[in-house]
């Protein structure tokens, strides 16, 4: 049996072994997935033949785009590109070129105008950057961009694809104008501009502040900068980054421990000089290609850099997939709590808000999720002050007792009321003032607001946001809104842990990039195992070995699931992704219609809640609350999935009933 949610799962997570000693996995399936050699680690001690790749990307074969933009002004705030230069080049070789003007929509400053030689004039009719920044996207995708004080291109072209809606591509980025500071001195160069350069280095193409002109000219310069920086060991893209930002002697020096790693998804552990671990983290691409990054200037956190000195070997668990391997990154995390992990290493110590079972039932916070009939809990929240908040705000809707006394079924001769009853938030059930079936219809409010509709504690909230906010006491207003931000936080989290929490099994699959599948299975909300398939392999073969192999999981007290919380996440936003497919299901999943979940957050819910009950004026302006309706809230559920349990073939997306799978195997 697992133990209940929020107490540790230490002692039950499988071991299996994977040649660097016993850890905490789930069981896997990687039937169709070639072994590699690198796939598992060397043994510690032992000399291990390194393979080139090992080294990095030699510099000759990376491919540069060389760019250079012309624009209105210094700043992407306030002005705009009008040209784009740019050169692709591999080896020395010229790959191909791109140059468009751009149209700013605007005039361009006269000073500009002097300054390029762009006037207004030869900008009409040019496409705007709407147009031109997909084909440059496209340019210069999986390329190394290179510019001559990057900053100023690179924000530039940040600001277009936000301002557009396109996704930045995340390209390694070469700056060389810092290339040049460390290789170029003042004797021989009075600056680093690229007039200067290009002069120095005897470039092709003369600079003149035209876009594909000054691209060409930081070729000849890059390629310069790179021959000069040669015999200084910078022979690799992964030394570029050391070049212009100096490592300490000692943290290079320990670049060997990345050497061997495979260059696949995974999990890593830094183990120190008594083999305890000090931390724990996960690549979705190449562990060798992150761990490497431990020892180059990309990392500037002073804990890592301290970690890294301290450590003495890294040892690698290759996964299936990069939900795999995030997962098997929290249990590790989780079962050996290392001192240089500062997310996830107390998940049992979240906690929940209870509405208690007693004869007059109250709220409380727990750290850990019981058996009780009649008790609700809904989380798990962040922290206790979170947690407290959402307590706060359900007292705030509700005449639902405060006191932590437990109360007897029939009051006490000469009991007396509190304060609050006084003022009308409690009924005063201790003193019997409040009849217990009086007090059972405010305890089935709370319970449906938690469980099911949360409109009655946003109605509440929003009633008091507004008057506050009449009386201009808006730091008043910011705190009830995050007291209703609490609760809608973990009422959410509750209500979206439920299905999982309930379903003995859910089976997954998602298209990867290369055409495959990546395929989950799910069990009481805890990945129960993992498989990846080619994309010329049948699947459904390995969906049944998946089922048959998969890590037994007894259900947690719900709506806890039988995973720790933040694991629970990851799978619930892996199967939100686009392109997810159901294949298999046991139960329903659904959530209620007016849940927490649906509103989102607190500014969401008010206006959904509220905006249909305000008054207006003609010209738009909120001028009242209407009183809210006193009709009962919906019973309605929506559907997540179908409403019967379903196998979906991923051939050709036929539904098919459970009751027409092949039998599993034993």
């Amino acid at each position: 049996m697992l133990p209940r949610a929020g107490a540790t799962h230490r002692a039950e997570i499988p071991v299996v072994s994977v040649g660097v000693g016993s850890v905490p996995v789930m069981s896997t399936v990687r039937p169709l997935r070639p072994v590699r050699a690198d796939a598992v680690p060397h043994p510690v001690g032992r000399p291990v033949q390194l393979s080139l790749d090992d080294l990095g990307t030699p510099l000759s074969d990376v491919t540069f785009v060389v760019v250079d933009l012309e624009t209105t002004g210094g700043t992407p705030a306030d002005c705009a590109i009008t040209e784009i230069g740019a050169v692709k080049v591999r080896g020395g070789e010229v790959l191909g070129e791109f140059q468009t003007l751009v149209d700013p929509g605007g005039p361009v400053p006269p000073f500009i105008q002097v300054l390029t030689g762009i006037t207004t004039t030869m900008l009409i009719g040019a496409p705007p950057i709407e147009q031109v920044l997909p084909s440059f996207l496209e340019f210069s995708r999986g390329a190394v961009l290179v510019a001559h004080n990057a900053p100023f291109d690179i924000g530039f072209l940040k600001a277009a694809a936000a301002r557009t809606g396109h996704a930045w591509q995340g390209n390694h980025v070469v700056d060389t104008v810092r290339l040049a500071r460390r290789v170029v001195t003042r004797d021989e160069a009075p600056n680093h501009k690229l007039s200067t350069l290009a002069g120095l280095f005897h470039a092709t193409v003369t600079p003149n502040h035209r876009a594909l002109s000054d691209a060409r000219a930081t070729v000849d310069v890059l390629h310069a900068l790179l021959s000069r920086l040669a015999p200084l060991g910078v022979t690799h893209l992964e030394d570029l980054a050391t070049a212009t930002d100096p490592v300490p002697q000692d943290v290079r020096r320990k670049r060997t421990l990345a050497d061997g790693l495979p260059d696949s998804p995974g999990v890593y552990l830094f183990r120190g000089p008594g083999d305890e671990v000090l931390y724990v983290g996960t690549s979705t691409t190449s562990l060798r290609q992150r761990v490497r990054s431990y020892f180059t200037s990309a990392e500037k956190r002073t804990r890592m850099i301290e970690m890294v000195r301290v450590a003495h070997r890294v040892d690698p668990i290759p996964c299936a997939t990069p939900l795999e391997a995030r997962i098997r990154e929290l249990r590790l995390i989780a079962a050996h709590s290392p001192r240089y992990n500062r997310r996830s290493r107390f998940p049992e110590r979240m906690p929940w808000v209870r509405l208690t079972s007693e004869p007059y039932p109250r709220l409380s916070v727990v750290r850990e999720v019981k058996d009780e009939d009649g008790a609700t809990y809904i989380g798990p929240f962040p922290s206790a002050s979170t947690a407290q908040l959402a307590v706060e705000a359900l007292h705030e809707s509700f005449p639902i007792r405060q006191c932590t006394r437990r109360l007897p079924l029939v009051a006490l001769a000469g009991s007396s009321a509190c304060v609050l009853a006084e003022l009308g938030r409690c009924g005063a059930p201790c003193t019997g003032h409040q009849s217990a079936p009086d007090y059972s219809a405010v305890v089935d409010r709370v319970r449906h607001a938690m469980l099911a509709d949360a409109a009655p504690v946003v109605e509440a909230h929003a009633d008091r946001i507004a008057w506050l906010a009449a009386q201009e006491r808006f730091e008043e207003a910011a705190t009830v809104r995050d007291r209703l931000g609490g609760f809608l936080r973990g009422a959410a989290r509750a209500q979206r842990f439920a299905p999982l929490a309930a379903c003995p099994e859910l089976v997954a699959a998602r298209r990867c990039d290369d055409g495959g599948w990546e395929i989950v299975l799910v069990r009481y909300g805890r990945l129960a195992g993992t498989a990846r398939v080619d994309r010329r392999t049948d699947p459904r073969p390995t969906i049944a070995t998946l089922q048959s192999t998969g890590e037994q999981v007894e259900p947690a007290v719900a709506p806890a699931t039988a995973a720790h919380p933040e694991e629970t996440d990851l799978i619930l936003a892996w199967l939100e992704k686009p392109g997810v497919r159901l294949v298999a299901v046991d139960v329903p999943w659904a959530y209620p219609v007016r849940s927490a979940q649906a509103l989102g957050d607190p500014a969401a819910a008010v206006a959904t809640v509220v905006r249909p009950r305000l008054a207006t004026d003609e010209d738009g302006r909120v001028v009242q609350l209407v009183p809210a309706s006193d009709g009962a809230p919906g019973e309605r559920e929506l559907d997540i999935a179908e409403a019967r349990p379903v196998t979906l073939d991923l051939d050709d997306a036929r539904v098919i009933p459970l009751s027409a799978r092949p039998p599993r195997t034993a």
